[in-house]
């Protein structure tokens, strides 16, 4: 058996059914055995390397398993390093395998060589160079185990030429999975879990903060449970969007930089935070000088290395967070915080009258990004999942979009990665394939991975892409509309016929450039059963608001 046989049955074994890369020729022996086993394992070929590495972030995202991506050596594995990077910061679960030169050519400068290993050091959370058959087992299936436990993320394995081709005569043994079923439990100090639950009960403005840490350890009912047992106001990182439905009573949606009106004046009065799956990031909290030395943090994690990282933590509890969560909600009948709660409400009722109202009354004459995030709530499937790339129409989508099921957001969070959301809308069509999927892209981060539309048409692919067309790159030029005294300085994007593309690719498209056809050609893409591309012309002069100017305080937010 050769070394790339061995490797495509150790995905089969760990029961991999989909992944996605590109071939090339360090790693020509492995996609020689997929071709033998072409109807246990699907290869979704991608148009470029970090599309694949994007697709298996949105596969990630809405199985929970790892996303395995394939890579040639060289140009192509140092084409995944931007997936690499975005799938730590966001703590996505994946898989990847690049093709190496021969292990006699390894530091010769051989053709297409470069040092993957040293180079992804930094963007992986474990990496490894295989150099003989006999390491291929062991090694690819310790990279499954790191990929998805602790705080996920993502694995690069690196496979000599050599490992490839060479036979290991002796063949592998694959060991029996039911007996190597591991159980983990926290280890609950019940000193802190008892100082956590006094603490809460005796404080009079709590909040609560959710990030993906709750998506990942699959907690959001008990999260939610938590909530309601508490009776305490729900803000949320924009990666912990969907956790809670957008109505529920105690959800007051998305905190920091683009976050709601009530969460960023509130939070600066509070007295307790309790802070659950997420790292206290700049867009999140701001100024963190601001936030009162007597306010109270009780931070609730997975990864020992975000506590105290940013914010001096009074109290914190380590481990999976459904325990965590399922031991606190015991120790709650209902708290009653409801004089806490009328601030919430009063405040939401001023960023409804001053910003959603304004945006939704459609006082401009052309189209804003938030009314079309209006017309998608109408006609979206209940199932669907939202995916967004970087910019305005990720914070509008963010701000406005009804989240009604889980697993339902998508977007590239800590390193807002232009170009993200179209390979993923595939990828996570692909691990859903039941769901709808609404990819919402500008018109600057989509020409970043337009040959993805290659994808789709290849494997027909049924999602709906809304490009938000303002020709220009839109945050940019918000930030220097604020900012920098309207100079745009090099922000004004001239585009091609999306549409045309579009059709080009056999997928079928519209233009829209008046209100009065918006609402009809949103309806009639979610209602279509196959890929549609639906390419709207937004207003030049807009702004994503509420926003607070980086390194401010909360407080500082404006309208």
């Amino acid at each position: 058996m050769t070394g790339s046989e061995i490797l495509v049955q150790t995905l089969i074994y760990n029961k991999v059914k989909f992944l996605f890369g590109y071939p090339g020729g360090a790693i020509m022996p492995i996609y020689d055995s997929l071709f033998t086993y072409k109807k246990q394992i699907k290869h979704i070929l991608t148009r470029h390397e970090q599309g694949s590495i994007h697709a298996a972030q949105g596969f990630a995202r809405v199985t929970g398993k790892p996303g395995i991506c394939l890579s040639t050596s060289g140009p192509g594995s140092s084409n995944i390093i931007t997936g690499l990077a975005d799938a730590l910061i966001d703590s996505t679960p994946l898989l990847c395998i690049t093709g190496q030169v021969s292990s006699k050519l390894l530091g010769t400068d051989a053709f297409q060589e470069i040092d993957i290993i040293d180079i992804s050091i930094p963007v992986t959370k474990w990496n490894f160079q295989i150099t003989k058959p006999d390491q291929i087992f062991e090694v690819i299936s310790k990279g499954f185990h790191l990929a998805t436990n602790g705080r996920p993320g993502p694995i690069l394995i690196d496979i000599t030429k050599t490992a490839q081709v060479e036979d290991l005569k002796k063949g592998i043994i694959f060991p029996d999975k039911t007996k190597q079923k591991i159980k983990t439990k926290n280890k609950i100090n019940k000193k802190d879990f008892q100082k956590v639950i006094k603490t809460i009960k005796k404080a009079r403005k709590p909040i609560i903060i959710i990030g993906q840490g709750v998506k990942l350890a699959n907690a959001e009912n008990q999260l939610k449970q938590f909530a309601e047992k508490t009776n305490l106001p729900v803000a949320s990182t924009l990666l912990g969007l969907g956790i809670l439905k957008t109505n529920h009573n105690l959800n007051y949606g998305m905190l920091g930089m683009h976050g709601n009106y009530q969460n960023n004046i509130l939070i600066l009065k509070s007295d307790l935070i309790i802070a659950i799956g997420l790292r206290f990031d700049d867009r999140l909290i701001g100024n963190i000088t601001k936030i009162s030395p007597k306010t109270i943090i009780i931070h609730i994690d997975i990864d020992n290395y975000e506590i105290n990282k940013r914010l001096k933590t009074t109290i914190y509890l380590l481990g999976n967070l459904k325990h965590t969560l399922i031991f606190l909600s015991k120790s709650f009948k209902l708290n009653t915080t409801e004089k806490w709660l009328k601030n919430f409400k009063l405040l939401n009722k001023v960023e409804r009258k001053y910003i959603k109202e304004k945006e939704l009354r459609e006082t401009k004459i052309g189209i804003t990004m938030p009314e079309v995030i209006n017309y998608i709530n109408l006609y979206k499937n209940k199932n669907c999942i939202l995916v967004t790339d970087v910019g305005q129409h990720q914070m509008s989508a963010s701000r406005y979009f009804n989240f009604t099921t889980l697993k339902s957001q998508i977007t590239s969070g800590g390193l807002g990665t232009m170009g993200f959301a179209l390979p993923a809308a595939i990828g996570a069509k692909i691990g859903a394939k039941r769901r709808q999927v609404i990819c919402i892209v500008g018109d600057g981060g989509f020409q970043m991975t337009i040959q993805e539309l290659g994808t789709i048409m290849q494997y027909e692919i049924p999602i709906k892409i809304i490009i938000l067309n303002n020709n220009f790159l839109g945050m940019v030029k918000q930030w220097q509309d604020l900012f920098f005294n309207r100079r745009f300085s090099n922000t004004k994007i001239y585009n091609p016929n999306f549409t045309n593309i579009s059709k080009a690719y056999n997928i079928k498209s519209k233009k829209v450039f008046l209100k009065e056809n918006l609402k009809q050609d949103i309806k009639e893409m979610l209602k279509s059963k196959e890929a549609f591309l639906i390419e709207i012309l937004v207003e030049k002069e807009y702004n994503t608001l509420p926003m607070i100017p980086t390194e401010k305080s909360v407080s500082k937010i404006c309208f």
